[in-house]
Parts: structure tokens; sequence; C-alpha cells
């Protein structure tokens, strides 16, 4: 059973799509900027995770709570309102390891190159996983596309798999400073695509999607972060960091990353679609770059312009030619 489609108040349906499209954009780039500046600060990647997963498990639990009573679902433990497997495949990828591994790539590399290489190259990994799981076909004017979201990562992170490669002849080692941090990118863009496609493979609503996967995150990590600090095995800022800076993490990382845009986009893609959607989220990679430059202070070279051109293109010519096909 799916949640009815509900206008927001005093909104007209336009109104509605366009507020929907602001919010999620403007999340999607402030959590790149902000997540980058947090690794400056007093909290760890694990710290990071920990609160996002706070945040969000503060209102999704008890949201699945009352979706598994209300709607009598057969889902786990009472609380995601999907059945087990499907909460942990999808959780594993789209809850658990993104975080992870996002978080741990802003302590290495720069902003912009998160840009790039997180919602910037999601339409190729997807793509990509689409055409091996569900068996999608990838036609000439998408692989196009497809190859400039490649030349525009290659443009981005050339220089850092070049340093590396480097290193690796020289005897040195290959995975440090912002290699490692561009291939944490990459992974985490990997992860949420697997989710995205494993999402579609089960038609899964959006906003039990959302659910389980918290409810997933919440129940494996939360408990084993806090038993590892409190064994000393795990170092964590949370004890001695400002409590307005944990406070401003949880409401960010948390309930505006996860939950605001989780409803913004799905109320996006029913007005605009999901084509005109991925169209307008092709603004993120520049808007964060840009963004990184203003408030972070990084530089913004060449090669950086050229990527991000490149990936933008990228993206909408295959979202084009994907409409075209359809």
């Amino acid at each position: 059973m799916t949640l009815p489609q509900r206008q927001w108040p005093y909104l007209s349906p336009r109104a509605t799509g366009i507020a929907a499209a602001l919010i999620t954009i403007t999340i999607w780039t402030a959590f790149i900027i902000i997540a980058r500046a947090s690794a400056k600060g007093s909290l760890t990647p694990l710290d990071l995770a920990f609160v996002r997963m706070l945040g969000a498990g503060t209102v999704l639990l008890p949201w699945g709570f009352w979706l598994v009573r209300s709607h009598k679902l057969q889902g786990w433990l009472g609380l995601s309102p999907l059945p087990f497997r499907i909460t942990a495949i999808c959780g594993l990828f789209g809850g658990l390891l993104y975080a992870l591994l996002a978080y741990a790539g802003f302590f290495y590399a720069p902003a912009a190159h998160a840009s790039v290489l997180m919602p910037g190259s999601l339409p190729l990994w997807t793509a990509l996983l689409a055409a091996v799981i569900l068996k999608d076909r990838i036609t000439p004017a998408r692989a196009l596309g497809l190859l400039l979201i490649v030349g525009g990562g290659l443009l981005v992170g050339g220089a850092s798999l070049w340093r590396a490669l480097s290193q690796a002849a020289s005897g040195g080692a290959v995975f440090e400073g912002v290699f490692r941090g561009d291939l944490l990118f990459m992974s985490a863009a990997i992860c949420w695509s697997t989710y995205s496609v494993l999402a579609r493979k089960f038609g899964l609503d959006a906003v039990k999607a959302t659910i389980a996967i918290t409810v997933f995150a919440v129940l494996t990590f939360m408990p084993a972060y806090i038993a590892l600090v409190a064994l000393g095995q795990v170092k964590t800022g949370l004890l001695t960091a400002p409590w307005p800076e944990v406070t401003f993490q949880i409401f960010m990382q948390g309930i505006g990353s996860v939950v605001i845009s989780g409803i913004t986009f799905t109320k996006m893609i029913q007005h605009f679609g999901p084509v005109r959607s991925t169209m307008m989220t092709a603004l993120v990679p520049g808007l964060s770059a840009l963004g990184a430059v203003v408030f972070l202070g990084e530089p913004l070279h060449w090669n950086l312009l050229a990527g991000l051109a490149l990936v933008t293109a990228g993206i909408v010519f295959g979202v084009r030619a994907a409409q075209k096909a359809a």
C-alpha cells in the first residue's frame, strides 16, 4: 500500500514542485560543503555517520513503527515497512556503506572532487549497474553522455591518480591523500547507485525505502559504534565537541540530508518526472564546487572547471537521450 500523494498546504501543484526542487538542490549542495567543512572540525567520519543516523532515526523509526502498525505490513522488527532481506540489502548499500564511505572521503579530498565524483558520477554507475542487473539497454546517444561523465571525472581526479601511480612506481604507498578521498567518493557513488537500482528492481516506495535503510543503519551501526567507543577502540569527538556543533550536525546530516531531502526529492519526481528532475539535480556538482570556492576557500583550477562542464553536459545529454528513447 502506498501513501496518498498530497499537495503541500497553500501551494499550487506547480509551486509545490518548484519548492521541492529548490529545497532538494539546496540540501544536496549544502551537504557537500558542510561535510567538507566538518572534516576540519572536531568530529570524525564515524561521528558524522553516527549523528546522521541519530537524526534520521529520531524521525523515521517512529514513522516506520506507525506505518507497520497502521497498515499491518509484514516488515522487520516492527520498524521497517519492508521485509528483512530487502531491508538488509538496500540498507547496507544505501544507508550504511554510503554514509561511511562519503564522510571518510571528505577527510582526504576537496569538496569540488566530491561534487564531480559523487552526484556527478551517479548517472554513470546507475546506467552500468542497471544494464547488468535490470538488463537495461544503453543507446549510443546515452553512451556518449556517459563518456562525457567519465571524461569529467578523469579531468578532476586524474592528477591525484597520476601522483598515486608515481608514488607506487617509486615504492611509496598508493592509497594516500587526495587519491584516497577520490576512491572513497567513487565507492560511495557506486553504493548509492546500487541502492537506486535495487529500489527500482524491487519496485520500492520512496518513503518506505528511506525508512527501511535508516532502520538497518541505526540498528547495525549505532550499537557497534557505541560499544567500540566505550571500549576505547574508536576515537570520538562527540564527547568534547561543542553542543551547538553536534546539534547542527544532527539536524543537517540526519534530518536535512535524509528526511527532508528524501521527501522533497519524491515530491519533485511526482511533479516534474524522473527525467526533468535528473536534469535539475545536474546543477548540484557545479553549485557545490563553486560553493566550496566561496565558503571554504578551495582553489578552482582549469581542470576542475572543465571536468564540471563535461559532467554536467554528460548528465543533461544522457537524460535527454533517455527521454527521447522513452
